[in-house]
């Protein structure tokens, strides 16, 4: 299909292509909250944005709602910009490779689809493949952290100036009082295999005749039993009385929830970023994270090169236990780690540069040559 009135570089507008339920309070995630605020955002760089949330199962819609991507991406004129969520894009190279020549289009990778844990090898290796065919297509990629964008590069092959970075970015908070002790833990994720919550379970029975209660704010993710097995597992352990699961919260709840927290866990199997690592850190809260892919990147370090926490390996499972451990029997590293949280805190990037970031990333593409895409 040609089409035509796409106009000198179409007035800065960006055609942004969201999964559906990205508003949804009932299901946050932090792809989600990143979609939704560079959507806001961008305005103030100079670009317009149109939005458009799209119903399925993605990235494995049925063909109801692949049809419905078709029809969208074949109404767009030539040369348009589109921003499409990767869990959108990455898994019907069928329908976005063929738009791709004649669209200006950058795919936004918040997670590799072969990265979500409980995946069959078979399954797998299906959507990373397909993955890779729709990046390799896209004008750009646009990656949430600098590890993200390496592994995106070497993975599939993709050209690194065609791979830009805009890191989430973190509001302003006050600082959080925690308690007069140290035993207020906080994970803040969706109930996911890949958030690995049954192994911080885990470690929290390893170490039950310390002092401590444990906090987990989100919702169910795709697996839906997930949940379920958490609960029974916190049973099986006799940990009922120390261990909360609040559902999803924001706003003034989940505010509420960080101000109450000592230490900020976060137990991931997969993370390109971490964008509640950067929240703790924004209210001088220590964190104990799994060493897992973008995370060092958003813990980061104070200016005296300091870690505003502790990175354990992901496996074996004892690590995190004896970090746990650590934290609860040492004070002396808690006050490091509290300072040290605290200094962090004033370096962290707010969102405008996200927003920056992406717009530099859409005006290289606006102006790419088409014969050279």
């Amino acid at each position: 299909m040609t089409h035509t009135g796409a106009g000198p570089a179409a007035d800065r507008l960006v055609h942004v292509l969201l999964p559906g339920g990205v508003d949804d309070p009932t299901a946050p995630s932090g792809g989600n909250r990143y979609d939704l605020r560079v959507c806001r955002d961008l305005p103030a760089t100079g670009w317009r944005v149109r939005r458009s949330a799209l119903p399925g199962d993605w990235p494995r819609p049925g063909p109801e709602d692949g049809k419905g991507l078709a029809r969208r991406l074949a109404a767009l004129p030539d040369g348009a910009v589109v921003l499409c969520d990767g869990l959108v894009a990455c898994g019907v190279p069928e329908i976005v490779v063929p738009e791709a020549a004649r669209l200006r289009l950058a795919v936004l990778v918040h997670l590799p689809l072969g990265d979500e844990t409980g995946l069959d090898a078979g399954t797998a290796a299906d959507l990373d493949a397909r993955e890779r065919r729709t990046l390799r297509a896209a004008s750009a990629v646009v990656a949430t952290s600098e590890g993200a964008a390496r592994r995106l590069v070497a993975h599939h092959g993709l050209a690194a100036e065609r791979v830009h970075v805009a890191r989430p970015g973190t509001d302003p908070a006050p600082l959080a009082p925690g308690t007069d002790g140290c035993g207020a833990l906080l994970c803040v994720a969706s109930l996911t295999p890949r958030k690995g919550q049954h192994r911080l379970i885990d470690a929290l029975a390893g170490v039950a005749d310390a002092s401590w209660s444990c906090t987990f704010v989100g919702g169910p993710g795709r697996d839906r039993t997930y949940p379920d097995q958490l609960r029974s597992r916190v049973a099986a352990f006799g940990l009922d009385d120390r261990i909360v699961f609040t559902g999803p919260l924001a706003g003034p709840e989940l505010a509420a929830r960080y101000a109450a927290a000592d230490l900020l866990v976060l137990p991931s199997y997969a993370e390109t970023y971490g964008m509640v690592v950067t929240e703790a850190l924004a209210r001088g809260i220590p964190v104990l994270a799994t060493a897992v892919d973008g995370v060092p990147e958003a813990l980061g370090r104070a200016p005296d090169g300091s870690l505003p926490g502790l990175l354990v390996p992901s496996a074996p499972p004892a690590a995190l236990a004896g970090a746990l451990r650590d934290w609860l029997d040492g004070p002396q590293l808690r006050d490091r780690l509290r300072r040290s949280a605290r200094d962090r805190r004033a370096m962290l990037e707010e969102w405008e540069m996200t927003s920056h970031s992406l717009a530099g990333a859409l005006e290289r593409l606006r102006h790419v040559p088409r014969s050279a895409r």
